[in-house]
């Protein structure tokens, strides 16, 4: 059975987070935030710049704006480094503070040594990871490569071969599919997902610009 992934559309509504397990917090999802404004935060364990930038951002948020309304979700995934962006790496995290691999390293060099220096405050789930059995569809691939490149049917045939060889041997090179970062076309971590309070999705920020939180302020006056 092959299951093709279709990428969400930024005025649409929001689907479900698919998660194979919340690893802190109570099960919930985006239909169970009681009309609150929803910042999901993806990272990945093995992510200096998750570390860095988003987390420390999203926890942030999550005390400024806990009592005005606003739900901050964590999701970790995984689309690379699948022998350390694994749920038993992000117990850890979560339990002791103990980063791994790229992450922990960077922090060393702050002088964090080998725990972060606070905890993640809200709910945090796992990513939904399949399994992949080979070559991907030509669905998928289209649907990756057009949410990157709008434009890609007007580009020249060579360049169009180009970008589908270099996404062929990217699913091909693949042990697993993470379902919630691809269902919403994430380009990397860390992203944010930010859902209003009618559970329309609004936007999505990769790394580091700054404007979440005035995005964040602009639902909550609307």
């Amino acid at each position: 059975m092959v299951i093709i992934l279709m990428s969400v559309q930024i005025g649409q509504k929001a689907p479900n987070l698919k998660v194979s397990k919340w690893v802190q917090g109570m099960d919930t999802n985006l239909d169970k935030q009681n009309d609150n404004i929803v910042v999901v935060e993806v990272f990945q364990v093995n992510c200096p710049g998750c570390f860095a930038y988003g987390i420390p951002e999203s926890i942030e948020i999550y005390n400024k704006y806990k009592s005005d309304g606003v739900s901050v979700l964590g999701m970790a995934t995984a689309f690379e480094d699948f022998d350390k962006n694994t749920i038993e790496n992000l117990q850890l995290l979560l339990q002791t503070g103990e980063t791994i691999g790229e992450t922990k390293k960077m922090l060393s060099q702050y002088g964090e040594g080998d725990k972060i220096s606070y905890k993640i405050p809200y709910p945090v789930a796992m990513d939904s990871l399949i399994k992949q059995s080979g070559e991907a569809s030509k669905e998928k691939m289209d649907s990756l490569i057009k949410n990157q490149i709008p434009n890609f049917d007007e580009q020249p045939e060579d360049y169009r071969k180009q970008i589908y060889d270099r996404v062929k041997d990217y699913f091909s090179s693949k042990e697993f599919s993470a379902e919630t970062f691809e269902m919403y076309a994430l380009p990397g971590t860390p992203s944010s997902i930010l859902v209003d309070r009618k559970g329309i999705l609004r936007d999505i920020t990769f790394g580091q610009n700054g404007l979440l939180e005035s995005k964040i302020q602009t639902l909550l006056n609307e």
